[in-house]
């Protein structure tokens, strides 16, 4: 009976393995409830969040470089421009994931290298790096990198050898180089760019910008609009199939200056010559076109190679043909003979007394440089043997007023606008602040400064009929596509009459006479109008004994084409206008006129009467 009982018990009570296994049944079908939420979450809530993040985690982003605008002469002939070039980087973190197949014997393709070894063999005959540093770089240390410089500045073409090779983790860097394929000619007009950084959201961003010349000035113009690609990558490669976003770049726009590249490289030439020969400073030098106002060279002395800037003296580097005003002596007289002429209180052969030595009704004293008999003198003889005391008597038939707007309508005391940067309005004060003494040194080319591009203009003006044309140096904008924008010129400005301005010519023939100053400005078959001017400059220590030599001329006289303006800064020696810058301008002038193609004279060069009743023949 006890028994019967104790196996009834049994039977009634549950064993230990029906309850492991409604255990094991019951976390089953927990598991499966929260796999199922899961999944559910995952497939059904969060899907779209998921395949986001994921296309996120697999999509790389590179900037895609816009051109920078070239610049080119006004041939076409370029200047700067930008090509493409390449950075090579390796991502530490992929490289091991490199295999390097090859054909064994039996043609079947099998693994022969792997990781960073293998890499650095099939890169170092490319990058012209030995094996085994580049291993090196390609491994890394303890803590791998994601972007470490392998190459920096190669060609597109090497980049594609370099990329065919398809090794994990090894990524370009896109940019643009500028170059400048006519080195150091015209440097100081095209100036140069540098990297300059800019904040975004996430980090800074280097991008080039012009520092200096038409690089600086028109930077917004040459300057395009990166764009961007966005591309899938796995396994370091890019997937063909992922997605693929491109915001295509925009270049920038070409600039067609007026210069002639080859008048350039000539004038650049002339005046680190005369730099040399005469031991100056430096020297600067401008070709403007009569009529346009198109600047055709302008050049200063040891003008730098923007590819290459530290080969030059930083002083250097700008241009001071534009930045650098200088008392120019007696070429500053042009604009007082223009004035008393264009008023009518002189003519050519009006006649003063002229001695070296003069007291004027003020109490001042002006001399001439050098001794000379008292005599008396035409207009046109005070001009072309440049004598102080026949000037002054000249600038007296007008008022100070009346000769301080003459200066500046021809552009004295004001920038001419032309377009690069730091360019120098010169001095000019009013004649409210003019002493005795001023009133008389005003008149001859002191107490006032230009820019040699100035004294291009001024005479520029002369020879333009007496119609100032704003100056410029940049002819056309063309952007990207092919839209052009020629340069629209500000209005002329009548300062002197016609007559007065062909009175002016005549009388500046002159000044090429054996007996003249400017005698070593003569260019053979060419008539030149022209003026030298010499003045003298403070030291560091403000005293005066540095020159600036000066000349300026028109050529040819009988039908003005080209304005040229010379200055040489502290020449050694008396550095006179006549012996240091008027060779400059016969050199120049030789080469312009066979380049650009302006005909010999076939008129006779005019010479008006230095003394009253002096015979002349002109023939």
């Amino acid at each position: 009976m006890a028994d019967h009982q104790s196996l009834s018990a049994r039977l009634k009570a549950p064993s230990t393995h029906s309850r492991r296994l409604r255990m094991l049944l019951t976390v089953f079908l927990v598991c499966s409830i929260v796999l199922g939420i899961r999944l559910v979450d995952l497939q059904g809530v969060r899907a779209d969040d998921l395949s986001e993040s994921a296309a996120e985690f697999r999509t790389r982003s590179y900037t895609l470089q816009a051109r920078r605008g070239s610049i080119v002469d006004s041939s076409g002939a370029v200047m700067a421009t930008s090509v493409e070039r390449y950075n090579v980087a390796v991502n530490q973190k992929l490289i091991g994931e490199y295999i390097k197949y090859e054909e064994d014997e039996s043609g079947e393709v099998v693994p022969v290298g792997t990781g960073a070894a293998a890499a650095a063999k099939e890169l170092a005959p490319l990058l012209d790096m030995d094996e085994a540093e580049l291993g090196g770089k390609l491994l890394g240390g303890d803590e791998k990198r994601t972007f470490v410089y392998l190459k920096k500045d190669i060609s597109p073409e090497l980049w594609r050898e370099i990329r065919a090779l398809r090794i994990p983790g090894i990524e370009p860097e896109q940019f643009m180089k500028r170059e400048y394929p006519n080195g150091k000619v015209a440097g100081n007009v095209l100036g140069y760019t540098g990297l300059t950084g800019e904040a975004t959201d996430d980090d800074t961003v280097e991008t080039a910008q012009g520092q200096a010349g038409i690089e600086r000035s028109l930077n917004d113009v040459l300057t395009g609009e990166d764009g961007e690609l966005s591309v899938q990558i796995a396994g370091g490669a890019v997937l063909p199939n992922g997605d693929r976003s491109e915001t295509p770049a925009v270049d920038g726009s070409d600039v067609m200056l007026t210069i002639n590249r080859d008048l350039q490289d000539n004038l650049e030439t002339a005046v680190d010559k005369t730099v040399e020969d005469q031991g100056a400073k430096w020297a600067s030098a401008v070709v403007i076109e009569i009529g346009t106002g198109s600047v055709l060279a302008l050049a200063d002395s040891d003008t730098p190679d923007p590819s290459n800037l530290s080969d030059t003296d930083s002083s250097n580097w700008g241009s001071r043909a534009v930045s650098a005003p200088v008392e120019p002596g007696s070429t500053g007289k042009l604009m007082t003979f223009a004035a008393a002429v264009d008023q009518g209180k002189v003519e050519p052969l009006s006649t003063f007394t002229v001695s070296s030595t003069l007291t004027m009704p003020n109490g001042e004293t002006i001399k001439d440089n050098e001794t000379h008999a008292t005599e008396d003198m035409t207009v046109a003889g005070i001009l072309a043997l440049s004598y102080n005391t026949g000037l002054i008597q000249i600038g007296d038939t007008i008022s100070d007023d009346t000769r301080f707007d003459y200066m500046k309508k021809f552009g004295i005391g004001s920038k001419t606008g032309i377009e690069l940067p730091a360019e120098s309005a010169g001095i000019l004060h009013d004649p409210s602040t003019w002493d005795n003494r001023t009133h008389y040194t005003t008149m001859f080319g002191q107490a006032w400064a230009a820019t040699t591009l100035q004294l291009g203009q001024m005479v520029s003006v002369i020879g333009n009929g007496g119609v100032k044309a704003p100056v410029h140096i940049v002819d056309t904008v063309t952007d990207a596509d092919g839209t052009e924008h020629p340069t629209v010129a500000e209005e002329s400005e009548q300062v002197i009459s016609p007559e007065s301005a062909d009175t002016m010519i005549e009388m500046m023939q002159a000044v090429t006479d054996s007996q003249s100053t400017g005698w070593r400005a003569k260019v053979p078959g060419y008539n030149i109008a022209g003026k030298t001017g010499t003045a003298q400059v403070p030291d560091e220590n403000g005293n005066l004994t540095r020159r600036v030599g000066t000349f300026v001329g028109l050529v040819p006289a009988e039908d003005p084409q080209i304005a040229i303006a010379v200055a040489v800064y502290d020449a050694s020696g008396a550095g006179y206008g006549g012996d240091v810058a008027a060779p400059v301008f016969k050199d120049v002038t030789t080469f312009a006129v066979r380049q650009l193609g302006i005909p010999p004279s076939t008129e006779p060069l005019v010479r008006l009467q230095w003394y009253p009743g002096e015979d002349v023949d002109n023939d």
